[in-house]
């Protein structure tokens, strides 16, 4: 096997090593069905087992409420950016957004389908380079919506606004999600594909309050309410069995480790060891995302030319360290730091821009 890399990619994301180790080890006969987990199907025994502890782990590695459903989803964050208006809209109130980069354009774009969207504060003064402050939400609306982490301007929420009780204050947490300690009683609404720190692609995690799940429309489609999926436990169809497989496993892992708790404090520790490369190196790396805004999980920063940047990288895959260049729409440079990243993987990266530094000043 072709020795493996350090994975920086912004999404889909490097995943730990035993999670991927277990799942080769498993995957022509799962705990002794003959069959793989690719095979079996959703309505099993066997699958039902992994499909509720994946559930279960998640619910206690969050310390999430007994009046919130844990839904297992297809379609990507990019289906809740019209699933969350569709079923939480209510007349004669407007659905309020914070615009701080692409991904929230894209949910404000598809809320707008639904009805009146109002955009309360947005970065994009200075190219979304910062979080808002002082964010007022109105205590009218139908509901209130931001976006955790912009993996683009790598930039997250430093602190979560204040949101009237009436509201329900809904965030996607694609990029950031379990990154750190949080009050899942914030939030009437939490979602995130699951491509990052979760697991693969091909599932999204929804957290949603109980109250909230019966305010669709009936006329809605099925597949689209929550009321749906909250009453089949998301088995209401064949839901993607090797992708929640894969997640639950992870969950494992992490727990292994401590859990959330304990990966804040390895996150923490990763961000901080590469910002120092950035804010030491006498602005041959410049950071992109403002101090207080600067998010764990995506570190974005700039050299001098695009040439310099794109030589950055090439010598950088040489040594094994991949997934460096920017965005394609901001270009620049990026680094991200997902759980499954290890502190070894970060101490490599910074040695090695150190060392780039030194030769091409």
């Amino acid at each position: 096997m072709t020795e493996r890399v350090y994975n920086f990619y912004a999404g889909p994301a490097t995943l730990p090593l035993p999670v991927l180790k277990k799942a080769q080890g498993e995957l022509l006969d799962f705990h002794g069905t003959g069959m793989s987990i690719l095979e079996i199907s959703h309505r099993s025994k066997e699958y039902d087992e992994v499909h509720k502890k994946a559930s279960e782990l998640l619910k206690e590695l969050m310390g999430i409420p007994s009046n919130y459903k844990v839904l297992w989803l297809q379609g990507g964050a990019s289906t809740q950016f019209f699933m969350v208006p569709l079923n939480l809209q209510q007349a004669g109130k407007p659905m309020e957004y914070v615009h701080t980069g692409a991904w929230a354009k894209k949910a404000i774009k598809e809320a707008k389908l639904y009805g009146e969207v109002k955009i309360v504060a947005s970065s994009e003064d200075q190219k979304f380079t910062y979080i808002p402050k002082n964010v007022d939400f109105s205590q009218n609306a139908a509901f209130a919506h931001i976006t955790s982490n912009e993996t683009i301007g790598g930039i997250e929420w430093p602190e979560w606004p204040k949101v009237s009780s009436e509201v329900p204050l809904v965030c996607d947490m694609s990029s950031n999600f379990m990154d750190k300690v949080i009050d899942v009683k914030k939030f009437g609404l939490i979602y995130a594909g699951a491509q990052k720190n979760l697991g693969p692609a091909g599932v999204t995690v929804v957290i949603v309050r109980d109250d909230l799940i019966n305010r669709v429309p009936e006329n809605a489609p099925t597949m689209l309410k929550y009321k749906t999926h909250a009453e089949k436990d998301s088995l209401y169809n064949t839901c993607p069995c090797f992708s929640i497989y894969l997640c639950e496993l992870v969950l494992e892992h992490l727990k292994s480790l401590g859990g959330i708790t304990a990966m804040e404090k390895q996150n923490r520790k990763k961000a901080k060891l590469l910002y120092d490369i950035i804010d030491k190196s006498n602005g041959f790396y410049k950071g992109v995302a403002k101090l207080e805004s600067r998010s764990l999980m995506n570190i974005t920063f700039n050299l001098a030319t695009p040439e310099l940047e794109a030589k950055c990288v090439d010598e950088a895959k040489k040594k094994g360290l991949i997934g460096l260049k920017g965005h394609r729409d901001v270009g620049g440079m990026r680094a991200s730091l997902y759980n499954a990243m290890s502190l070894e993987g970060t101490e490599v990266l910074c040695k090695f821009l150190k060392e780039f530094q030194e030769q091409n000043q």
